[in-house]
């Protein structure tokens, strides 16, 4: 991860995204504050690449309404994340406390993105279950153990997940799953083929994880793996994973 602790700015993302002919990125937290939260709407507002921020509010607090309301004046918040997959805790997702404040979301009209492993699968279904009227995105398609050549029991729990029409899936985040220096894209399709009969292009949408998809490849090369992926369906069905279903899910 060395060679990715620097900063990443608008100014680097516009030349990488305009290279790949990518006209609008939604920004996702990585830092758990509200100050980031800010910092990236503030971003937004003055860079017009930036159509979307999924930030971050502490959902659990008891102060998450008054949280939730200090963004909701920015029509640029989209959706807000919790990093699950950093919690000791395995059934974080089924907290109590979590879900009412996750339970708030659908009055700000914001949409929910799950940040799991593969191991959380069945515990996000639970969740998901707890809120069929809202939005849910799964990130990095809940990053399959690719670099352990495994594929069960995570094809199984996706498409059960995919069964609950209210959950989008984001294709990114697969080459750091792999190996970083061996990781093919045969292997890769493999778990592409698996989202795609899951959950229909309709609720498929690319994402780059840019920067950290860096420490296996650049943003061009992983925008042209999903390219030449989706060249065999239908122009409709293109058009859709690699924008139409991001502009549905985050009301963009």
């Amino acid at each position: 991860m060395q060679g990715i602790r620097r900063d990443f700015l608008p100014e680097h993302l516009q030349k990488v995204a305009a290279a790949a002919s990518i006209d609008g990125v939604v920004s996702v937290q990585a830092q758990q504050t509200v100050g980031e939260t800010q910092w990236l709407l503030d971003l937004a507002d003055n860079h017009s690449l930036i159509k979307g921020v999924v930030g971050w509010v502490e959902l659990a607090s008891p102060k998450v309404r008054p949280a939730l309301e200090r963004f909701a004046g920015n029509k640029k918040l989209k959706a807000v994340r919790h990093v699950v997959q950093a919690e000791p805790d395995d059934n974080f997702l089924l907290r109590d406390d979590f879900n009412r404040g996750v339970k708030m979301l659908e009055e700000f009209s914001l949409a929910y993105d799950i940040l799991i492993f593969a191991r959380h699968l069945p515990v996000a279904i639970q969740f998901v279950d707890r809120h069929p009227n809202q939005v849910f995105v799964l990130d990095h398609m809940a990053k399959p153990r690719i670099k352990g050549h495994e594929i069960s029991p995570w094809r199984e729990n996706i498409r059960k997940l995919a069964r609950r029409p209210n959950v989008y899936c984001k294709i990114s985040g697969l080459v750091t799953e792999a190996d970083y220096q061996a990781w093919t894209k045969s292997e890769l399709r493999l778990y592409f083929d698996v989202v795609l009969e899951a959950f229909g292009p309709e609720r498929l949408m690319f994402g780059s994880d840019w920067p950290v998809c860096l420490v296996a490849c650049d943003y061009a090369q992983w925008h042209q793996i999903v390219l030449d992926w989706v060249m065999e369906l239908s122009a409709k069905e293109q058009s859709q994973i690699l924008g139409g279903t991001a502009m549905d899910a985050y009301q963009l």
